[in-house]
């Protein structure tokens, strides 16, 4: 991980542009809250001068008791003016940041889940459900810091500062000369402190946090095996470990976070002293008047509480950047595979899938899966995937779909290439019933009208009779309304089989993927699932990958896949005429199985870990 963060560009340089120009839409916003804050900063700036006005219309001897007074009293209203335009400016701020933020984060959190919705099956497939997800929300709500920290903290200690430094150095320069230096001095070294020292620690805490919330997730999204194997201790002393970890890197950014602290309060005693030391030596030389002293400590007073802030700003804005960094390369990851610009959507009406000398490799890997592979399913036609683990049937489906794309040929359907259409018509056009089927904690008739959100009850509850689901679905208390659980953990293996199938039938596509799953079902789930795909089949394209060759027996054809080849192909009746085929071999093992009573998915594996070897 800490190889990964040190090869990232600097954050600051990557989350920064990020924020402005999510900013760059809210412009008219944006301006109006830095010109309100720079006015309510300018109040502050031109205060301490009239407090010296004050001092000097109180103390001047020269002055007549009424003439004192009546300066005494300019310069008290005027104080008074400039802190009721300050608070008036500031709470106009303060208010329109509210809606600038509201809308930056919403498009963020919106943003990060489309940009993660259509990130390449791969990326998922290697990443934390729970990291993603604290990924977004952290970096959502650092936004929340970060606009405060630059808009209503900096750009004012910034007005202050320049303010200041002009006003003091028009009148004494030497002073207005100090008071820049150290400010300058000051800020460089908070600066360094935040980038160089606090912020690698900083980035490697948040990297833990992320892996925390990823074993979280991880656990408790398998919860029931974590029961199954009593294994509750075990996960206990897992997630210590983690949390170990993120104590020791959380410890050591907030020691770091207090140790520049300190330094920081040092410097600024050295420039208060010094500038307070160089008031006094103008008084004492008749360069100061007691007004102007005061005026020049109270100045000091704010820039120093300025200064005082700007570096624990600095620090607040850092650690904002670094909680920013995995959500902005979020935005950066390539998609994988993406709708060309000219892309059109897909028509599918026969629904013929025609692979032509189809090359493709996963990622950098030399050897190709496919390699000039050649293949046509006819329209209508119904043909199983038969072939040992790694042998490239479910690749074949995932090309279909066009999770990957390819390095050489074409994949078309009904003559239209899968490369030149967009990928929502595409998947929307394909129904597919997955080995394991998973299902939103949502109610059994939106799982169910997934497929065609718009659906009505009528049509839900007739995709579920098809599916032969209506019967289980009538018996719980909820009905069609019963909420199934995370992933549909309420329901049995075969029950979300048969609403997969509901959601399948629903869905009326013209190619329908079936990755067949009945083995590890009871005999009757199996019988009322085999029912209902054999229903579901007729009148479509069919794509069956099949684990139990049992399955395959009514197909029109079968196809049998080893290292990315089709090496045999035709009926059932056909293949188990060849003596020395894979197929023939493959269901005489199956067959023998149920001879003697050995669980089918046993032997599946067995067969596949043999055909491999």
């Amino acid at each position: 991980m800490s190889a990964n963060s040190n090869r990232r560009p600097d954050a600051l340089r990557t989350v920064l542009p990020f924020v402005f120009r999510h900013w760059g839409q809210e412009k008219l916003l944006v301006g109006g809250i830095a010109g309100m804050i720079t006015l309510a900063t300018l109040a502050d700036v031109f205060l301490p001068l009239f407090a010296g006005r004050l001092i000097d219309a109180l103390s001047n001897a020269a002055l007549s008791r009424e003439a004192a007074r009546d300066a005494a009293i300019s310069a008290f209203l005027t104080m008074a003016g400039l802190g009721a335009v300050m608070v008036a400016l500031r709470h106009i701020a303060w208010s329109w940041v509210i809606p600038l933020t509201l809308r930056v984060m919403s498009r963020l959190v919106q943003n990060g889940f489309h940009r993660v919705q259509r990130l390449s099956t791969d990326w998922h497939a290697n990443s934390f459900a729970g990291s993603v997800v604290r990924q977004i929300t952290r970096g959502m709500w650092a936004l929340d810091t970060l606009n405060d920290t630059l808009l209503l903290a900096l750009l004012p200690s910034l007005v202050v500062l320049v303010g200041t430094m002009i006003l003091l150095g028009l009148h004494w320069p030497v002073l207005g000369l100090v008071i820049a230096v150290g400010t300058v001095a000051y800020i460089a070294m908070t600066i360094m402190f935040s980038t160089r020292y606090i912020a690698p620690a900083a980035k490697r805490s948040n990297a833990m946090d992320t892996r925390l919330g990823g074993v979280l997730a991880d656990a408790l999204a398998c919860n029931a095996v974590v029961k199954a194997f009593g294994a509750e201790a075990r996960e206990d002393r897992r997630l210590a470990r983690a949390v170990d970890k993120w104590r020791g890197r959380t410890t050591r950014t907030w020691t770091r976070y207090t140790v520049s602290g300190t330094v920081q309060l040092v410097a600024l005693l050295v420039i208060r002293t010094t500038v307070t030391a160089l008031a006094l030596w103008l008084w004492w030389n008749g360069h100061a008047t007691p007004g102007e002293v005061t005026y020049v400590l109270t100045t000091y007073f704010v820039v120093h509480g300025y200064l005082r802030d700007i570096g624990m700003h600095i620090n607040h804005l850092q650690r904002s950047v670094n909680e920013m960094e995995e959500l902005v390369a979020i935005h950066a990851q390539p998609l994988g595979v993406a709708d060309r610009a000219d892309a059109v959507p897909i028509r599918i009406g026969a629904g013929e899938v025609r692979f032509d000398t189809v090359t493709f490799h996963y990622g950098n890997h030399p050897t190709p899966l496919y390699d000039h592979l050649s293949v046509t399913i006819a329209a209508g036609e119904r043909v199983g995937l038969v072939g040992h683990s790694g042998s490239g049937k479910t690749t074949f489906v995932k090309l279909i779909q066009r999770l990957y794309d390819v390095q050489g040929g074409r994949i078309a359907v009904d003559g239209q290439d899968l490369a030149g259409v967009t990928q929502a018509s595409l998947r929307s056009q394909i129904a597919i019933v997955q080995q394991e089927p998973v299902l939103f904690h949502r109610t059994l008739a939106e799982n169910i009208a997934y497929a065609r959100p718009g659906a009505s009850m009528e049509a839900i509850e007739r995709a579920a009779r098809l599916a032969n689901a209506h019967g289980f679905i009538e018996r719980l208390p909820a009905g069609y309304q019963t909420l199934v659980g995370e992933r549909g953990v309420k329901l049995s293996g075969g029950e979300r089989q048969r609403v997969a199938l509901a959601r399948a039938f629903l869905a009326d596509a013209p190619i329908l993927i079936l990755d067949e799953a009945t083995s590890s079902l009871d005999s009757e789930s199996e019988a009322l699932i085999q029912e209902a795909m054999e229903r579901l089949m007729r009148g479509r394209t069919a794509i069956v990958i099949a684990h139990r060759l049992s399955t395959v027996r009514t197909l029109d054809r079968i196809m049998v896949f080893d290292h990315g080849r089709i090496v045999e192909q035709g009926t059932h009746a056909g293949l188990l005429a060849g003596e020395e085929g894979i197929y023939r071999r493959l269901f005489e093992r199956q067959s023998g199985a149920d001879l003697f009573g050995v669980e089918p998915g046993e032997t599946v594996a067995r067969t596949e870990d043999e055909a491999a070897e």
